[in-house]
């Protein structure tokens, strides 16, 4: 009897510490063609679907078809860390930082040729570049180099 409460309420105690995920990555929206989505707001991607990918804020949510997309491109924004540095520490000019950011080319059901523009973290960059090649059949533009290496 005791044995079967402890399973219970390990049980219990393991279902309240692990939060229900939700499916796709974060990301940041960061502009595009939509007004509708606030620069710099919260998103998530989920490209699990078979046919379509979501991306939605907390104010939207869009479905794009695969067969609709025309356009993948990725690049890098870096920037050194001057205001940390001043704050905490010299050392920190020497290190920059990286972000990466993906631009989504594609139709929407009206016919109108929409774009997105999107901020990935770093270390969801390489899954997501490779989903989006896979199901949209579009290679990725990479923008230079440096790119290039980071997203393959």
């Amino acid at each position: 009897m005791i044995r079967t409460w402890l399973l219970l309420l390990s049980g219990l105690i393991l279902s309240l510490a692990i939060p229900a995920a939700e499916p796709g990555v974060r990301t940041q929206f960061v502009g595009g063609t939509l007004p509708e989505i606030k620069a710099k707001s919260k998103a998530r991607l989920d490209i699990t679907g078979a046919e379509a990918l979501v991306f939605a804020s907390d104010r939207v949510e869009i479905r794009i078809p695969y067969a609709r997309i025309s356009t993948l491109e990725y690049g890098q924004k870096v920037s050194r860390r001057y205001a940390a540095a001043i704050l905490i520490s010299p050392v920190l000019l020497l290190s920059k930082s990286h972000q990466h950011f993906v631009t989504l080319g594609y139709e929407d059901a009206a016919g109108q040729q929409q774009a997105l523009v999107f901020r990935v973290e770093k270390g969801d960059i390489r899954s997501v570049l490779a989903s989006l090649e896979a199901r949209s059949g579009r290679r990725v533009e990479y923008q230079d180099d440096d790119a290039r290496k980071a997203g393959q």
